[in-house]
């Protein structure tokens, strides 16, 4: 199965990008793609389009395209699920220790990374990425 993962800025900007790898590779992930790049507006707005109605959408695209960010596709045994549970509940205050957000973020609007939340998404969400 694959899935869509991402460093946001505030992860890339803190050097941590070899951190949040190695831990998903310690999972027996395997990551097939990996790129580097500055978000557009364009596709900041298309990839949270389902946010598009909620007061925080504005400062969603303010934030992902603040700075570069590390896009990758993941594959290995129930990626969406896994993935998503590595990561950690999104408000870091929320989030285990031993999670991704409970050991490196410190805020719910910069909380280092993004997983998709479904087959769907992670399909949709590959195919802005990297097609």
């Amino acid at each position: 199965m694959k899935t869509f993962f991402m460093i946001k800025p505030d992860g890339v900007q803190r050097n941590i990008i070899g951190d949040v790898v190695n831990r998903v590779e310690k999972e027996d992930f395997v990551i097939t793609k990996m790129k580097m790049m500055q978000i557009s507006t364009e596709l900041a707005e298309m990839h949270y389009a389902e946010h598009s109605e909620k007061p925080f959408f504005g400062d969603l695209v303010t934030f992902i395209t603040s700075g570069p960010v590390v896009a990758m596709q993941v594959e290995g045994d129930n990626a969406v699920l896994a993935i998503r549970e590595l990561m950690g509940a999104t408000n870091p205050a929320d989030a285990e220790p031993g999670t991704i957000r409970g050991d490196l973020a410190s805020k719910l609007e910069e909380n280092v990374v993004h997983g998709s939340d479904s087959e769907e998404s992670a399909t949709r969400e590959l195919g802005l990425f990297f097609n």
